[in-house]
């Protein structure tokens, strides 16, 4: 597939980054060794093999916490029948774990779904487990929406903030759960209920937040503790509201406007096409770096916009043009444009130095990790290609970067798994036009 990368907001960048002090890259000027991106082998024997004969489904979700621990957010129910063989019951349908019994009980001696939501350490070991409907007593319903926990039909986004408390997003259920570490439920924003478009109508929802629908990724800014939610596979924006209360603050769509409650007229993505006006389904991740910027993925459309975080979100902005600087957008980056399908910018992080040089992308299409020059969106390597072997990905969905620079990876689809790519040395080679 060709490569094709388009930048055309590094002067604004730039501008911004002087702001905040940062140190900054002009485009267009030869780079020193220093720039070179980072080289990542895989770690196949992590992480270690699970206690009680359990088994994960898809992954969708993986976070780093502040001491270097990593977690998922698994679906039990994406299991296959056969995958978890030691059970006395077949799937079941819907929301539900367990279907009928099965006549004469376990069909194989492996394996068992396991708790939803699961806590490595560095080199692998398993150290919490909770959550989910393999563990239902973490989240209760209850009559009166201040107190119910609505766990998601199908899991999705997870993030652990700087006071280690940890973040779930979901499909199938329109709203964001808040848990301690150890599986305490502390606050639900949002409502389970069909998915409905309704971007811009801030009455109605719960605690004065307007409802989501299948919210897909999240992020909670340490400096302020607001939570920004990428919402995602229906509403087609950010959403940020106040991470002790969950009260809304304020919301954008695409290049920072206001977003359309319909967007039907948008149409389907085409190779190489004109930049679309509005985001598409999905808006799947959001990130906050440390100069200020907002990176959101707009997956099918195969970009990356970056917002200045402290002018995103202004009622009612118009940017019909895109222009910079207008609403606070600032540019944005494209990924592999004649991608089809669900598109090439699936999730995203940065590196762990202090000026966050790196700037990392899982293409789930593509099956690929991409790393960018953060500061004008250069696509200098990639690692990993598609295939079932340690090393390779099928739908990696999501990722995150560890205080050492290493990458943590999740697949879904039929991928089901994670990895660990240790940081080592410089990447081999860049990404390039020849075929394998």
């Amino acid at each position: 597939m060709k490569q094709t990368t388009l930048f055309g907001w590094a002067a604004a960048l730039a501008m911004v980054l002087a702001a905040f002090g940062i140190w900054q890259l002009q485009p267009n000027v030869a780079q020193a060794d220093s720039n070179d991106p980072p080289g990542f082998q895989v770690v196949p024997s992590w992480p270690k093999p699970l206690p009680n004969q359990w088994q994960i489904g898809q992954v969708p979700g993986i976070a780093v916490d502040r001491d270097d621990n990593i977690w998922i957010v698994q679906r039990p129910r994406s299991m296959t029948n056969d995958e978890r063989g030691a059970s006395d019951y077949d799937i079941g349908t819907g929301q539900v774990l367990d279907g009928p019994a099965r006549p004469q009980g376990s069909i194989s001696d492996c394996c068992f779904p396991a708790p939803s939501v699961m806590q490595f350490s560095a080199k692998g070991d398993l150290l919490r487990a909770w959550g989910g409907p393999v563990d239902p007593g973490k989240c209760v319903e209850t009559a009166d929406e201040n107190t119910t926990c609505q766990w998601p039909g199908s899991e999705h986004g997870i993030f652990v903030d700087h006071n280690m408390n940890v973040w779930l997003s979901g499909q199938q259920g329109g709203s964001v759960l808040k848990f301690s570490r150890n599986g305490d439920f502390l606050m639900q924003i949002g409502r389970r209920q069909p998915p409905v478009r309704n971007s811009n109508d801030t009455n109605g929802g719960v605690r004065g937040t307007p409802l989501m629908a299948q919210p897909a990724d999240l992020e909670v800014d340490p400096e302020n503790n607001e939570l920004y939610v990428a919402d995602g596979y229906t509403n087609l924006r950010v959403l940020v509201v106040d991470g002790n209360t969950g009260m809304y603050k304020r919301h954008w769509g695409a290049y920072g406007q206001r977003p359309v409650d319909d967007t039907g007229n948008v149409g389907p993505y085409i190779k190489n096409q004109v930049p679309a006006p509005h985001f598409r389904n999905p808006v799947h991740a959001v990130r906050i770096t440390n100069d200020g910027l907002v990176y959101v993925a707009d997956r099918t459309n195969n970009r990356i916009q970056v917002f200045d975080k402290k002018k995103a979100g202004t009622v009612d902005c118009q940017n019909p043009t895109g222009a910079r600087g207008v609403c606070g957008y600032l540019g944005e980056i494209f990924v592999e444009r004649d991608t089809l399908g669900p598109g090439s910018t699936w999730d995203i992080d940065v590196s762990p130095d202090k000026r966050q040089k790196f700037l990392y992308n899982a293409d789930g299409s593509n099956n690929y990790v991409w790393t960018l020059l953060r500061s004008t969106g250069q696509i200098l390597s990639t690692f990993g290609r598609n295939g079932r072997n340690a090393g390779q990905f099928h739908w990696v969905h999501n990722l995150a970067v560890d205080s050492k620079g290493n990458i943590y990876t999740a697949e879904v689809d039929t991928g089901k798994r994670v990895q660990k790519f240790k940081q080592k040395g410089k990447a081999k080679d860049k990404h390039d036009d020849d075929d394998d």
